[in-house]
């Protein structure tokens, strides 16, 4: 949407023309060092603000690890306080939120030296991660070729867990939210999902949202990565699409394998359509979509998964097209993870 806005001044590196960013603003220094930057925040999707902090730096530092970077060197945090919590309840949340937020960044190696406060009718936590390079450092986002492979690394569907557990938590709470108790009676009058199952749906979910993409993003520059963005809002297919038009080169996406949570795409189908299998349904700090070459990509996944005990997947191919377009195929095939 910014990119819409003629923003920029066409010194952005890593962009087709030159201005606003995919996922960072990437600037080269007089001094001759690239300074990368981004920021994010993340609302409240899970029952603990503990979580919400860690998975809140992660969706702040994918956006950097998509960049190829091996470490951000600093973060400033934004916080927002819910105004409308009472005060004791408040000062817990916002003391969890933070140390959520805190511990990952612990993990992530770097440290966070600053930010802004605020009052808000939501909690909201965030920030702005910077990383300075060296040429050769990073993996620009403009770089992919006809013949890469396009390698997947988290499963898709957090939307639809963090859904059917709402759903669940508010037909047991007896909500008188209509909606959710419809849909959660759906799921259990048509034996679409259980009670352990939405249990471990939602468990997977939280687990893939707070783990950092740090160890994706640092081995790319070392098996000849040649673009990346990572996979949150606008879903696998959107992304994709974002991806391919930043090109340098005129080229395409065919997706042709979707990882999928267990259990999602039954909601999906079944239940309410959240755009899963057509490649809309949004992603909270989801997997790195990475463009390398076929002939590394098998090395990169096993690598990562010594480093973070997790698969990844190759899902498409880049394909020479003049009309910049990412699809998904007829014969699309989707694995349940």
């Amino acid at each position: 949407m910014l990119a819409q806005l003629n923003l920029g001044d066409g010194q952005n590196l890593g962009t087709a023309d030159g201005r606003i960013a995919l996922d960072c603003s990437v600037r080269k220094t007089r001094q001759g060092h690239y300074v990368i930057s981004t920021t994010d925040f993340f609302f409240p999707l899970v029952d603990s603000p503990y979580l919400q902090g860690r998975i809140g730096a992660a969706n702040v530092l994918s956006d950097l690890y998509a960049e190829g970077v091996e470490s951000c060197d600093f973060v400033l945090m934004l916080l927002a306080a819910c105004r409308d919590m009472p005060e004791d309840q408040r000062t817990i949340c916002t003391k969890e939120m933070v140390r959520g937020f805190r511990d990952a960044c612990t993990d992530a190696d770097t440290c966070i030296t600053g930010g802004q406060t605020v009052l808000n009718p939501w909690p909201i936590i965030g920030g702005v991660a910077t990383s300075v390079v060296a040429e050769g450092e990073f993996v620009p986002s403009d770089g992919a070729q006809v013949g890469n492979v396009v390698v997947l690394t988290k499963p898709l569907g957090t939307q639809i867990a963090v859904n059917v557990h709402q759903w669940r938590r508010h037909h047991q709470n007896q909500n008188n939210n209509n909606n959710n108790n419809k849909f959660w009676k759906k799921c259990t009058d048509e034996n679409i999902v259980t009670d352990d199952q939405a249990e471990e749906m939602m468990h997977q979910a939280v687990c893939s949202m707070a783990r950092l993409n740090k160890n994706a993003g640092s081995i790319m520059v070392k098996h000849k990565a040649c673009a990346a963005t990572d996979v949150t809002g606008f879903g696998i297919l959107g992304h994709a699409q974002n991806l391919v038009e930043n090109q340098k080169e005129k080229v395409g996406i065919e997706l042709h394998t979707l990882p999928l949570i267990a259990g999602t795409k039954q909601v999906n189908d079944k239940v309410l359509n959240f755009q899963l299998t057509t490649g809309y349904s949004a992603e909270t700090s989801g997997g790195l979509m990475i463009c390398m070459p076929k002939e590394t990509a098998q090395a990169y996944m096993e690598e990562l998964k010594d480093l973070d005990g997790t698969d990844s997947w190759i899902i498409g191919t880049v394909i020479a097209d003049e009309k910049q377009q990412a699809r998904i195929l007829e014969d699309v095939k989707y694995l349940e993870v």
